[in-house]
């Protein structure tokens, strides 16, 4: 079977580097407008570009670990996307400068009149945050280029031994992607609040960035294949094999949330309740509650029934429903901190997630247009392009 390389359209291209320029220019004027606004925001895309990069190589690592074949034809989508990772080591370097800004626990006045941020003092520490920060990054990154380099290798030798190394990799991976994806989300958001603590908060997390990864392969996959970018077009099958896991993903991540707040709700502590009051007074009610039905109610209805499932363009409808569900969830998590009088959003937050945007694409282009869109010679593509559900 023929697998020519194609380019993709260079629209696509024009299109990111337009957001990505309008989202630069709004940064930059962001900061010199409100430096302090300004970090809050840059944290919001931040946390919503390591859903997309670490969740999709979790994805791929998934994928070796289970022994799937269904999803090999376009596993390069995830791998493609994963390529945010080492971007992400580039971005990071400015919150670096805006931990004063972000974080009570910083400052050292704050903590010699603050009991408990001296009895957190011990993990809560720039030196410490920092460490652990390089670390994430660095276990990202080396997996990432171990995945891509096993993978891109295979187009060239064939050789079936790369994907039982992938294999190998993707054990301790699994089990390092949820430890750090955990610790990341509660050193860069559950930290914003350091009295407050929830045990449940990584998992949290977890579950958003699983929905969104695979919604963003998702679109990305249908896209290619309803514009003829796979040599032999996907099928029904993997159409609900994809509606089904959305579907899925999203179901976890809602049983996860009730189970936080329930559990907090229950317990009724001063020490845990805060956090959610402050969410839910002024305007932060009403986007409270508009949280469950965007991430909850309307896309378990709409990806219900199985027709839903199998219809090409509501699963691209519902992936970017979905990739906009999780940047809402982050908003909700990050951004009370910082309008603590009321709800608000604007221009600059608008802004950022262009940048987001623009920064996603370009990425995806960028590896596109230089690498296989399929993993030509993976033993498994075959099963994969032949896949039936029984």
């Amino acid at each position: 079977m023929d697998y020519q390389k194609k380019l993709l359209p260079s629209k696509l291209g024009t299109i990111g580097y337009a957001l990505l320029g309008i989202g630069i220019v709004s940064i930059g004027v962001s900061f010199a407008v409100n430096s302090h606004r300004a970090f809050f925001d840059y944290l919001w895309m931040y946390m919503f570009l390591i859903s997309i990069g670490v969740g999709s190589l979790a994805l791929v690592a998934m994928e070796y670990l289970v022994g799937a074949t269904w999803s090999t034809p376009f596993r390069r989508v995830s791998e493609f996307l994963a390529a945010l990772i080492p971007v992400l080591v580039v971005l990071t370097i400015p919150l670096f400068f805006g931990l004063h800004d972000l974080f009570h626990w910083s400052h050292p006045e704050a903590v010699a009149s603050d009991p408990i941020l001296q009895a957190k003092e011990p993990y809560l520490n720039v030196q410490f945050f920092t460490i652990r920060v390089v670390i994430y990054l660095a276990i990202w990154l080396i997996f990432f280029l171990l995945f891509s380099r096993n993978s891109e290798k295979q187009d060239l030798t064939g050789d079936p031994a790369l994907t039982k190394q992938s294999i190998k990799l993707s054990a301790p991976f699994a089990i390092l992607f949820l430890l750090t994806i955990a610790f990341a989300s509660i050193d860069w958001m559950m930290s914003l609040e350091p009295h407050w603590y929830s045990t449940m908060f990584g998992v949290y997390y977890f579950a958003g960035t699983l929905v969104s990864a695979f919604a963003a392969a998702t679109f990305c996959s249908v896209m290619l294949n309803e514009n003829g970018y796979f040599t032999k077009k996907l099928s029904n099958n993997h159409y609900y094999s994809f509606g089904t896991l959305l579907f899925g993903f999203n179901i976890f991540w809602a049983y996860i949330a009730f189970s936080q707040y329930m559990l907090i709700w229950y317990a009724d502590l001063p020490e845990e309740t805060f956090w959610f009051i402050m969410r839910m007074k002024e305007g932060w009610a009403y986007y409270s509650i508009g949280l469950v039905f965007v991430h909850f109610i309307i896309p378990f209805l709409i990806l219900l029934p199985r027709s839903s499932k199998v219809n090409p363009n509501l699963l691209k409808v519902m992936s970017i429903w979905m990739l906009v569900a999780h940047a809402y969830d982050l908003y909700w998590l990050i951004m009370p901190t910082y309008f603590t009088d009321g709800f608000g959003f604007g221009w600059s937050e608008i802004g950022v997630m262009m940048f987001a945007a623009g920064l996603m694409i370009t990425v995806f282009k960028y590896r596109a247009d230089r690498k296989n869109l399929v993993p030509v010679k993976d033993p498994k593509l075959q099963a994969g392009l032949d896949y039936h559900l029984t």
